[in-house]
């Protein structure tokens, strides 16, 4: 699609082609005067476009009539955009009052959409000023949702919140996302948030020329040329670690054995791998290092003082985490779950392999 505003002689968007993902989330990122936003409205129809065609599920909707088209898109914007008068549960059935729904559905809609983005029934009956930024994005987020559109419009929903309260807002939208599986478009001019929320950012220039469609990763390591280099920043390597778990590394044992093991099997395990340590597990669940010098002395795995982990991460914890603590403790780190099951250990090492195969694919 293309737009051209009254007046100018240039284009606001030019010849824009993206094929989004049914079920994905998609970030338009870019400096001012890219065109994101006026992309995003050309979506619903709030900015028509000069010229081109906008297709769901295949269905040239140019056309059509704008209510029909507005009934399958959600539309959130900074602040929820929520209306002052009304109160919350009223915010959250305006659509659904449009479409002429009974009463009893409304409010079981409503009570749905309240246990879905986290909020209290109580609030139910405050109004948009007795709420904190967070909770008023939560219920433009559940406005958004009330008519079950297959289709999401998010405009820099975050923007106006601060940072503790955005990097919550941002796991609550993943974690929801996991529930209901909408086709999420979403303007951002924070690259950190596309890359945590985007399946695949579009990166815009100026007159919303596209300059890379990829997903994070290839955004980072692949950049498409001098303009999204100079855009993702010379520590494109530091940002790619914290798009990684742990868990997709391919974890090393490590000098571990079970407390039943014999002394001399520790004092083989740890010899062979150059340690002076020997961790130890019980059942399944870490339980601690031991000095190898306390064994080698005559002492049992089962009698050696143990010492907790200096440095340890959990699998779903990022490379960024686990290679900063590395670093701190300039000693391999241990994998432990939250339930205190040991996975292995990571090093430097294993991370640099990880991301160097990556690059050769």
């Amino acid at each position: 699609m293309t737009k051209r505003f009254e007046g100018s002689a240039v284009d606001a968007v030019t010849s824009l082609s993206l094929d989004i993902a049914s079920g994905s989330i998609v970030a338009l990122i870019g400096p001012s005067g890219c065109g994101k936003t006026t992309t995003l409205r050309m979506i619903n129809r709030l900015i028509e476009p000069t010229s081109g065609r906008l297709e769901i599920n295949g269905r040239n909707v140019i056309d059509e009539p704008l209510t029909e088209l507005r009934r399958g898109i959600g539309y959130v914007i900074q602040q929820g955009g929520l209306f002052p008068h009304r109160t919350v549960a009223q915010n959250i059935a305006t659509v659904p009052r449009t479409l002429g729904w009974d009463k009893a559905r409304i409010n079981a809609r409503v009570g749905e959409l309240t246990d879905l983005v986290g909020l209290e029934p109580e609030m139910m009956g405050r109004y948009p000023d007795e709420l904190s930024g967070g909770q008023q994005q939560r219920i433009g987020v559940a406005r958004a949702l009330a008519a079950d559109p297959p289709v999401l419009l998010m405009d820099e929903p975050f923007g106006a919140v601060d940072p503790i309260v955005r990097s919550r807002l941002q796991d609550e939208l993943l974690a929801l996302q996991q529930q209901v599986h909408k086709t999420i478009v979403f303007v951002t001019h924070d690259l950190e948030e596309a890359l945590k929320l985007g399946d695949r950012i579009a990166l815009l220039n100026v007159g919303g020329i596209l300059e890379q469609y990829a997903t994070p990763d290839e955004l980072l390591r692949s950049p498409a040329n001098e303009f999204v280099q100079e855009f993702v920043g010379e520590d494109r390597g530091m940002k790619r670690l914290a798009l990684k778990n742990v868990a997709q590394l391919p974890f090393e044992n490590g000098p571990v054995v079970d407390i039943e093991s014999p002394t001399s099997e520790a004092i083989r395990t740890a010899e062979a791998q150059s340690v002076g340590w020997i961790g130890v597990l019980q059942d399944g669940a870490f339980d601690g290092w031991v000095r190898l010098s306390e064994i080698q002395n005559g002492s049992t795995l089962r009698d050696a003082e143990r010492f907790p982990p200096a440095a340890q991460v959990t699998p779903d914890s990022t490379l960024r985490n686990a290679m900063e603590l590395i670093m701190t403790s300039q000693a391999s780190v241990a994998v432990i779950d939250d339930d205190g099951r040991f996975g292995g250990v990571v090093s430097l090492d294993t991370i640099r392999r990880s991301l160097s195969s990556e690059d050769e694919l």
